[in-house]
C-alpha cells in the first residue's frame, strides 16, 4: 500500500469502515492488513478487478491519514474524533438504530446530541464521496450508519447515480415510528436512486414507512415524494426504487480455501484437540444480543441436564467475537454469557471432557474454514439478523457433503436456505428438538439437505449479488433535472 495523489473514480463505495486495519510496529512503521469483517469479505471479490475508491473511517480516533492505494483500490479515510466515536458510532448507530432495527430486543436510547453527531459525521462522509466521485460516477453507500449520506451527496452531485444497501433488517413502521428523527432518516435515504435490502419484508417495511411518515406515494416497489423545507408535499420531486437483493459470499474462493491441504490438516488437529468427539456442535457469532447466544446456551444446558447429549461424545464450541465492548448492553451480555458457560461446565464437564468450549476472540479465514469442517452441526440461531453469512460460509466449506445446519427462521439466510433445520430460537423446547434432529437424522438425509443449500449458495454468490444490485441501480427510475431546493436541508 502506497500513498497516492488525489484523483476521481467512476465507482465509489462508502461504508463506516475502510476494508483495512492499521498496525504500528515498535519502530513506528505503519502497515495495513485486510479487515476480517463481513462487508469486507463480501465486497472483496466485487472490488478486485475495478479501479475504484472506498470512503470510510480508518479505525482509530483522530485526524484521517492521507488517501492511499491498495492495489487498484483507492482508500480515502474519513477522520472521526473520540467524541464522534462515542456519539455517532457507539451512541446513535449502535445504541439507537441497532436495537430499534432489531425488533427492540433491548430498548433503544434517544439523545439529541447523538443525532447531531450522526448528522455531522454523515455530512463528512458525503463531502469525501463527492471529492473522489468522477462526473457521472456510480456511488454505492452501505448500511445504517450512513442513512443521511444519499441525500447529502445528491444535493452536491446531481450527476452521480446513488445506491444504498442495508445489511441489517429494516423495522416495521410500528417500530420505526418510535425514532424521533424518523422523517429525516427517510428523507436522507430518498436521495438514493435504488435502495437494496436483505429480505422482501425489509423493502416493504421501508416503503410503508415512507407512506406513513412522509405521506409519500408508493406504487409497487417505487416511492415518489415531493418534499419541502417543512416536510409537506409540493417541493422537489423524489423517485426511488426499493427491493430485496440478498447478499452472499465468495463461494468459489471459500471452497478452494476449505479444500486446501493446510486447512484440512488444521481441521484434523482441532478435532483431535477436542478429544475426537462423535459430534461437534459449533456456534460462530459476534458477541451481540441479537445473535441468540443466551437462548442457545439455555438449550444446550437443558439437553445436557436431560441426558440427551453429554461429553465426551458430544461437545459444543462457541466462538464469540468481541464486539462494541464500550457499549453497556454488550458488557452486560458478555458477563451473562461467561457466567452461563461457567455454570454449564461446572455442572456437566469432567476432567479432560469439556461440555462447552467458549472462545472470546477473532479468527482468520483459514481457521474458520477449518472449524466449519470440524462442525457436525452448525448452530446459527439469531433472534433477528439481516442475512447471516456464517450460515452460507458453513454449507460452502463443507465440500465433503457432511454437516447439518440449524438455522433461525428470523435470519435473511432462512429465506434462501430452505433445506436447513429451521427453528424458532425463542422456543427453547423446539430448539432442543431441532438440534437433536440435526444430530440424529440419517446420513443421507443430511447430505441431501446440505447438497441443496450448497447449490443455492454456489449459484447465488457474492458476484451475483453485486451484479443484481448494480443492474437494479442502473435501471432505477430516471431522475428529474436538479431542483433548486436543497434536499439535505430537509434532514
Amino acid at each position: 500500500m502506497v500513498s497516492s495523489t488525489s484523483s476521481t473514480f467512476d465507482f465509489v463505495v462508502a461504508a463506516n469502515r475502510l476494508p483495512v486495519d492499521r498496525s504500528v510496529s515498535l519502530d513506528g512503521t505503519v502497515t495495513w492488513t485486510t479487515s476480517p469483517g463481513g462487508l469486507v469479505t463480501a465486497m472483496e471479490s466485487v472490488m478486485r478487478d475495478r479501479e475504484a475508491a472506498w470512503v470510510g473511517w480508518a479505525g482509530f480516533p483522530g485526524d484521517a491519514p492521507a488517501p492511499f492505494d491498495d492495489g487498484r483500490l483507492r482508500l480515502h479515510p474519513v477522520g472521526l474524533s473520540a467524541e464522534d466515536l462515542t456519539d455517532y458510532y457507539e451512541g446513535f448507530s449502535n445504541d439507537t438504530l441497532w436495537p430499534l432495527y432489531h425488533d427492540v430486543i433491548v430498548p433503544p436510547t434517544y439523545h439529541r446530541s447523538w443525532w447531531n453527531a450522526y448528522r455531522r459525521v454523515n455530512e463528512r462522509f458525503a463531502e469525501a464521496v463527492c471529492e473522489v466521485a468522477a462526473e457521472g460516477a456510480t456511488v454505492w453507500i452501505h448500511d445504517y450508519q450512513l442513512q443521511l449520506v444519499p441525500a447529502m451527496v445528491r444535493d452536491r452531485r446531481p450527476d452521480v447515480r446513488i445506491g444504498w444497501f442495508n445489511h441489517i433488517p429494516f423495522p416495521p413502521v410500528e417500530l420505526f415510528a418510535q425514532l424521533p428523527w424518523r422523517a429525516q432518516v427517510l428523507r436522507g435515504l430518498l436521495g438514493a436512486d435504488f435502495l437494496g435490502f436483505q429480505r422482501p419484508d425489509d423493502a416493504r417495511n421501508f416503503l410503508r414507512s415512507c407512506r406513513a411518515v412522509l405521506d409519500a406515494t408508493v406504487k409497487g416497489d417505487t416511492v415518489r415524494w415531493q418534499g419541502s423545507d417543512d416536510g409537506r408535499l409540493g417541493g422537489s420531486p423524489r423517485v426511488a426504487r426499493a427491493a430485496a437483493v440478498p447478499i452472499s459470499i465468495d463461494a468459489q474462493g471459500l471452497r478452494e480455501l476449505a479444500d486446501s491441504p493446510a486447512v484440512r490438516a488444521r481441521a484434523a488437529e482441532i478435532r483431535e484437540s477436542l478429544g475426537n468427539p462423535q459430534v461437534v456442535l459449533l456456534g460462530v457469532d459476534r458477541l451481540d444480543y441479537t445473535k441468540g447466544l443466551r437462548h442457545r446456551l439455555r438449550a444446550i444446558g437443558e439437553l445436557l441436564a436431560d441426558g440427551e447429549i453429554a461429553p465426551p461424545e458430544v461437545t459444543f464450541v462457541q466462538v464469540a467475537t468481541p464486539s462494541r465492548e464500550r457499549v453497556e448492553a454488550y458488557r452486560t451480555l458478555r458477563q451473562q454469557i461467561e457466567g452461563t458457560v461457567g455454570r454449564i461446565n461446572g455442572d456437566f464437564s469432567h476432567l479432560g471432557d469439556t461440555a462447552v468450549h467458549y472462545l472470546h476472540q477473532s479468527y482468520g479465514r483459514e481457521e474458520m474454514a477449518a472449524l466449519f469442517q470440524v462442525a457436525d452441526v452448525m448452530l446459527v440461531t439469531p433472534l433477528r439478523d439481516g442475512m447471516n453469512l456464517v450460515a452460507k460460509e458453513y454449507v460452502t466449506a463443507r465440500h465433503d457433503g457432511g454437516g447439518a445446519l440449524v438455522l433461525s427462521e428470523f435470519t435473511g439466510a432462512a429465506e434462501e436456505l430452505h433445506s436447513a433445520y429451521l427453528c424458532n430460537p425463542h422456543d427453547i423446547a423446539g430448539l432442543k428438538e431441532t438440534i437433536l434432529r440435526a444430530i440424529r437424522d440419517d446420513h443421507e438425509e443430511k447430505r441431501r439437505r446440505m447438497r441443496m443449500m450448497r447449490r443455492q449458495v454456489r449459484t447465488r454468490d457474492v458476484q451475483a449479488w453485486a451484479d443484481d444490485f448494480l443492474r437494479a441501480l442502473e435501471m432505477a427510475p430516471a431522475r428529474p433535472p436538479r431542483a433548486r431546493r436543497s434536499i439535505s436541508r430537509l434532514i
